[in-house]
């Protein structure tokens, strides 16, 4: 893996690249997806501003399993944490309009 990266449009490619696995990129869209309806729900259902900060935890937790169980490599959030938040996003994007498929 590259140490740095001078931009978002350089990193996303490593990014699709570490999430070619079938299982480990539905993996981050249904984390990504239940992610974004958690945060929905709590923020206008509940008006619960706190319970807000808990909705990554769905979109991190499925999408590190995976990493760790199918794709066999470590998560990019850590070395890149805002470049890989926004890929995440962006991919979540790609594959819900059909831009890119779930087999990388």
């Amino acid at each position: 893996m590259p140490t740095k990266f001078n931009s978002f449009n350089e990193f996303y490619p490593f990014y699709l690249q570490e999430h070619s696995n079938v299982v480990c990129r539905s993996l981050h869209f249904i984390g990504t997806f239940i992610g974004i309806i958690f945060l929905v729900t709590v923020l206008v259902a509940f008006n619960n501003k706190w319970w807000a900060f808990a909705s990554p935890l769905w979109g991190y937790g499925l999408g590190f399993a995976g990493h760790y169980l199918f794709e066999h490599n470590h998560p990019a959030t850590f070395k890149n944490p805002f470049y890989s938040f926004g890929s995440d996003l962006k991919m979540f994007w790609q594959l819900l309009i059909g831009k890119i498929g779930f087999r990388g």
